[in-house]
C-alpha cells in the first residue's frame, strides 16, 4: 500500500494543503483556506475539510511549513521579551522590552575568569515579574562553556516559572551579536508557534489523523513537534525552504531562481544541480544576520497584502502585512457604505508625517484579533480593542468614540503584540480592480482606490498602473540584488549600482549609453499572486518564466516531501604542548566542553559522541532509514601562546538524514 502524505503550509494569508502519494508522487488532493490570525484553527479546519475522508483515514505522515516565523520577524512581532547577556555589553540594537548586562565572563578555551553575578541576575528575574513572557540568554563565549547561561536558564525557571532560551542551544557559531539576536527572535517566536502546533494538532485529532506532526527549517529538513517547539527560530524561512523543495520537485528544473510571492514576503532562492544553497552563516531576516542554518534565500517585504501608503504626497509600499480591503469587506459587509460615505464627502488632507506610525489614512481600519493579557496595555489601548472587538472601525471614529486624539493610541505596540490588524489597501486590492482574481469584494477595494487617487489627483486607471509599476520594480530589484550577491557576496548597492539597476529596470537610457541585466536562468513562480505579478518581471529581466502545475500550493508539496536531518560540529583544539605525537586538546560543542589528555582519544571522542548525538537525534524525532555522514574541516597549525601546535585543529561536521517514519496502517 502507498505511503500518504498530508503537507501543509501556514502563511500569512492563506493555508495550502496537498494529499501526496510518496511513493510516485501523485498529488492526490488540494485545498486553499484563509488563515484566520486570530484562531489559526478555523483556517487549518478550512483547508482539509473537503478532503475525500477515505484519503485522511489513509494519511500517515503529516508535514507543517510556515511563514508565520519569518513574518512576525519582519514584521516585528512576538511575545515579551527580557535579554541577560554576560560578559560583554551588545553593539546592535536587540529590540527587547527589558535587558542587563551582567559580570560573568568565559574565555574562549572555555575557562571561567570571572564569576557570574547571581545576584544581579535574581534582581533582575525578580524585577520584570509580568513584563515579559520570555527570557533570553547570551554570553560571550557560552558556546565554549555554557555555565553561566545554564545557571540564569535554572534561576529563571526557578523566580519566574517562564520559558528560557539559551544562545548556545541554537548556535555553535562564535559572533557574540549575531547569537544574542537569534536567542531573542527564538524567544518571541515562541507563543507564536506553540499556537500553531496547538491549532494544527487539534485539527488533526478532530479528523482522527494520528500521524507524528512534523515541521519544516530553514535548510528544508523537517523536525519533530516537540523540537519545533523548543527551538522554533530554526522555523524561519520554513515556507520559503518548502517552496524552493516544491519548485524543484513540480518545475523539475535543476538550474533556476526561485520566486515565491505570498501575502507579506516575496522569497528569492537559486537552485543549482537541483539544490538550494544553504547560506554558511546564517540566514538574514529583517536586516539581522541570524546564526540558523538556512538555505540562501532573500526574503523582502512586499507581497499581496503589502501596505500600500499615501503619506502626504508620497506613495510607496510597507513590509507591514495588512487585511486587504476587500477581504474585510467580503468578511464586514457595512464596510462598503462606511467607504461610500468617505468618498461622498468634501475629501480630508492628512500631513505628512515624520514616521510611519503616525501616518493617517482614511481608508484604514482596525479588527481585534485577541484579547490581551491583564496588564500587558494601558488603559486606552485596552478600550481601543474593545471598540473595535465587533467589526472594523477606523482612528476617526475611535477619536470621536473614545474622545481621545488617535496619536496616543499605542497601534504599532498593539500590532507588534498580535491583538490588532490594519485593513488596508494592498496589491491584492488592485488585482481585485484590474479583474484578475475577484474572490473577494472588488467594490470595496474600487471605492478605496477612488479615495487614495483622487488625492494624487489621479484616476483609478493612473492609480492602478503605478502600484502595478511598483510592484514589478521591486520584485526585479530584489532578484537582481540576489543573483548579484550569490555572484560576488556583496550585499550592498549603492551609488552608481543602484542607479545602473534601476536603468535596466525601467528601461531608462542615459544620455550616452544603456543598461540590460538578463538572468540567465529561468524563473520559477510558486504561491497566489505569481500568475500575475511575475510575466512582467521575467520580461524586463529578459528570461523565461515557469509556472508549473499546483504552483499556488507549492509549499505544501515542499513540505510534505522533507527529510529529517540533525548536525553538530564538534571542535577538536589541540593546546600548546612540548609532546608532539599526542598533546592535550579541548573538544568544543553544543555538548559542552571536554578536555582531554590525548589528542588522539579526543579525535575519536568528538566523532562518536557527535554521531551519537546525531543518530538519538533524529531517531527520537520519528526518523527510520538514518544514515549518518561525517565530514570534517582541518584548520591547520597555530600559534597559541606563542607556541606552535603540535597538531592541527579539526572540526567535524556530523549529520544524520532519515525519512520521516509512516504510521503503519
Amino acid at each position: 500500500m502507498s505511503r500518504i502524505g498530508l503537507g501543509f503550509d501556514t502563511g500569512g494569508t492563506y493555508t495550502d494543503a496537498v494529499i501526496m502519494d510518496l511513493d510516485t508522487d501523485e498529488i492526490l488532493a488540494r485545498s486553499k483556506s484563509l488563515t484566520t490570525r486570530n484562531d489559526l484553527s478555523l483556517g487549518i479546519r478550512g483547508a482539509i475539510e473537503g478532503f475525500d475522508r477515505a484519503l485522511l483515514d489513509r494519511i500517515s505522515t503529516v508535514s507543517l511549513s510556515s511563514t508565520l516565523a519569518t513574518n512576525s520577524i519582519v514584521e516585528g512581532k512576538g511575545c515579551r521579551v527580557g535579554l541577560i547577556c554576560m560578559g560583554d555589553e551588545l553593539s546592535i540594537e536587540a529590540h527587547v522590552d527589558e535587558k542587563i548586562t551582567l559580570n560573568g565572563f568565559i574565555t574562549p578555551m572555555g575557562k571561567e575568569e570571572e564569576l557570574l553575578d547571581e545576584e544581579g541576575a535574581k534582581r533582575f528575574l525578580e524585577s520584570v515579574r509580568g513584563k515579559v513572557d520570555c527570557i533570553a540568554v547570551n554570553g560571550f563565549m557560552s558556546v565554549r562553556n555554557p555555565k553561566h547561561e545554564l545557571r540564569i536558564k535554572e534561576m529563571a525557571r526557578e523566580i519566574l516559572g517562564i520559558p528560557t532560551v539559551c544562545g548556545h542551544e541554537l548556535s555553535s557559531g562564535l559572533g557574540f551579536n549575531e547569537r544574542a539576536i537569534t536567542c531573542v527572535m527564538n524567544a518571541r517566536l515562541i507563543p507564536i508557534i506553540d499556537e500553531l502546533l496547538v491549532s494544527v494538532k487539534k485539527v488533526l485529532d478532530d479528523f482522527h489523523i494520528d500521524s507524528p506532526l512534523m515541521v519544516v527549517k530553514g535548510d528544508g529538513s523537517i523536525m519533530s513537534e516537540a523540537v519545533a517547539r523548543e527551538r522554533p527560530i530554526e522555523t524561519i524561512l520554513s515556507g520559503p525552504a518548502s517552496s524552493i523543495n516544491g519548485a524543484n520537485k513540480l518545475a523539475g528544473c535543476k538550474d533556476s531562481v526561485v520566486v515565491d510571492i505570498g501575502g507579506t514576503t516575496t522569497d528569492i532562492g537559486v537552485i543549482r544541480d537541483g539544490k538550494p544553497h544553504l547560506d554558511p552563516e546564517g540566514a538574514i531576516i529583517g536586516g539581522y544576520r541570524t546564526r540558523v542554518m538556512a538555505a540562501e534565500i532573500t526574503t523582502a517585504g512586499l507581497g499581496g497584502d503589502s501596505r500600500i501608503i499615501l503619506n502626504g504626497k508620497k506613495l510607496y509600499m510597507s513590509a507591514l502585512k495588512v487585511m486587504p480591503v476587500c477581504v474585510a469587506a467580503h468578511k464586514y459587509p457595512a464596510l462598503v457604505e462606511r467607504l461610500q460615505g468617505i468618498l461622498e464627502r468634501p475629501m480630508v488632507e492628512f500631513k505628512e508625517a515624520k514616521y510611519e506610525k503616525n501616518i493617517m489614512m482614511d481608508t484604514e481600519f482596525f479588527i481585534k484579533l485577541k484579547e490581551p493579557k491583564p496588564g500587558m496595555l494601558n488603559e486606552l489601548d485596552t478600550r481601543f480593542v474593545q471598540y473595535i472587538s465587533d467589526m472594523p472601525r477606523s482612528l476617526d471614529q475611535a477619536k470621536w468614540a473614545l474622545k481621545e486624539n488617535p496619536v496616543m493610541f499605542g497601534i504599532a505596540r498593539m500590532e507588534e503584540l498580535g491583538l490588532i490588524q490594519r485593513v488596508g489597501l494592498t496589491p491584492t486590492d488592485i488585482m481585485h480592480v484590474r479583474g484578475v482574481f475577484t474572490q473577494y469584494n472588488a467594490e470595496a477595494s474600487l471605492l478605496a482606490i477612488k479615495i487614495v487617487a483622487r488625492k494624487l489627483g489621479w484616476d483609478v486607471d493612473q492609480f492602478v498602473k503605478k502600484i502595478d509599476a511598483m510592484v514589478t520594480e521591486k520584485i526585479a530589484s530584489e532578484i537582481i540584488r540576489k543573483v548579484i550577491y550569490e555572484d560576488s557576496g556583496e550585499t550592498q548597492l549603492e551609488g552608481f549600482g543602484l542607479d545602473l539597476m534601476d536603468k535596466a529596470i525601467n528601461a531608462k537610457e542615459a544620455a550616452d549609453f544603456k543598461v540590460n541585466i538578463t538572468i540567465t536562468k529561468p524563473l520559477v513562480g510558486i504561491g497566489g499572486p505569481t500568475y500575475d505579478m511575475l510575466p512582467q518581471v521575467a520580461e524586463r529581466l529578459g528570461t523565461k518564466l515557469i509556472i508549473p502545475e499546483n504552483y499556488d500550493v507549492g509549499n505544501a508539496v515542499g513540505a510534505i516531501i522533507g527529510k529529517i536531518e540533525e548536525t553538530i560540529e564538534m571542535i577538536v583544539r589541540p593546546a600548546a604542548s612540548t609532546r608532539m605525537s599526542d598533546p592535550a586538546c579541548t573538544i568544543f560543542s553544543r555538548l559542552g566542553r571536554v578536555y582531554m589528555e590525548s589528542y588522539n582519544a579526543g579525535l575519536q571522542y568528538a566523532e562518536e559522541s557527535g554521531r551519537k548525538f546525531v543518530l538519538e537525534s533524529v531517531l527520537s524525532m520519528g526518523a527510520e532509514d538514518v544514515e549518518v555522514f561525517v565530514d570534517k574541516k582541518v584548520e591547520g597549525l597555530i600559534l597559541a601562546d606563542g607556541v606552535l601546535n603540535p597538531a592541527p585543529e579539526i572540526t567535524y561536521i556530523i549529520k544524520a538524514v532519515g525519512k520521516p517514519r509512516s504510521r503503519k496502517d
